[in-house]
């Protein structure tokens, strides 16, 4: 998979946010997206997502160069944000259900495996309401890293999640994501020193005109 941003801008209101950003983004490999709290680092990443259009430029996706429709680009890419809403009155078999019924669970996984992948497997039919926040969170991890997409998306993958979440999340990266294109937007190095490729947002801010 192929991505091509080709001088994206995006503003709000008089403020540009970020300028003329030119980059290109390949599988297999991994991005980090780096930046101060407030930067625009989750926003170009939504850019990049198609939840949230540029001001400026184009994006362009492709697969084997055959071009991707950005109408389709969401079929070929799974994506976490700790802002994601679960829906809490679903247990967790329910919820896991209900997402792998729309995208396929990647080759060698089963619904039960993942909640052993997860930790989980005793809260499996407990409502996420009653699910803590680092629980929750490993949740929105796994099912965007267990689907079978080409991309994967991740903001700040670590929030809510201790020592041992840390270390689960790059131990599931290792062993479940090595063949797709990753960009990780952090400021967190845990979150993303297994990024090969480092892009910095303030390269491309734009005294305001």
């Amino acid at each position: 998979m192929q991505i091509r941003l080709d001088h994206i801008g995006k503003r709000f209101g008089n403020e540009w946010i970020f300028r003329d950003v030119t980059l290109d983004f390949s599988s297999p490999q991994s991005y980090a997206l780096l930046g101060a709290n407030g930067s625009g680092k989750s926003t170009l990443l939504q850019v990049i997502l198609g939840a949230v259009a540029p001001s400026k430029g184009t994006i362009l996706y492709s697969s084997n160069n055959s071009p991707v429709n950005a109408d389709a680009f969401f079929r070929h890419c799974s994506f976490s944000s700790p802002y994601l809403e679960l829906i809490e009155e679903f247990t967790l078999d329910e919820l896991l259900a209900f997402h792998f019924a729309l995208k396929p669970l990647k080759p060698g996984l089963s619904l039960h495996s993942i909640t052993e992948e997860l930790g989980l497997e005793k809260h499996r039919q407990k409502p996420l309401k009653a699910f803590s926040s680092g629980m929750r969170q490993r949740v929105k991890l796994g099912i965007s890293l267990f689907v079978e997409t080409r991309v994967l998306l991740l903001d700040e993958p670590c929030t809510n999640l201790d020592a041992a979440g840390t270390n689960w999340y790059r131990k599931m990266i290792e062993k479940y994501c090595s063949n797709q294109l990753i960009i990780v937007a952090s400021n967190v190095p845990a979150e993303y020193d297994f990024c090969k490729n480092h892009i910095r947002i303030e390269d491309y801010k734009h005294v305001k005109k």
